[in-house]
């Protein structure tokens, strides 16, 4: 009798120790988080939040700067020919 409840007793242990570690793994999957501040607004300390660096500078009416070097337009090398 005593083994039984020995052997049951492992076997709870083993059941819930199973159950426990699935229940962590669900916990990392779900921990995307939004940072954003009291307002609703992005919070920009975070890098998610931060816009990218390929921007385009606009003047007032609407082109592009080109005091900015992802405005200027690279001059392709021409090969002459012999």
């Amino acid at each position: 009798m005593k083994r039984i409840l020995v052997l049951a007793i492992a076997a709870l242990f083993a059941v819930a120790s199973v159950n426990a570690q699935t229940t962590e793994k669900t916990k990392a999957e779900s921990k995307t988080v939004v940072h954003t501040k009291k307002d609703g607004t992005a919070d920009k300390r975070f890098k998610e939040n931060k816009t990218s660096k390929t921007e385009v500078h606009l003047k007032k009416d609407g082109t592009p700067d080109m005091r900015y070097k992802e405005n200027k337009v690279t001059k392709q090398k021409t090969v002459k020919k012999p």
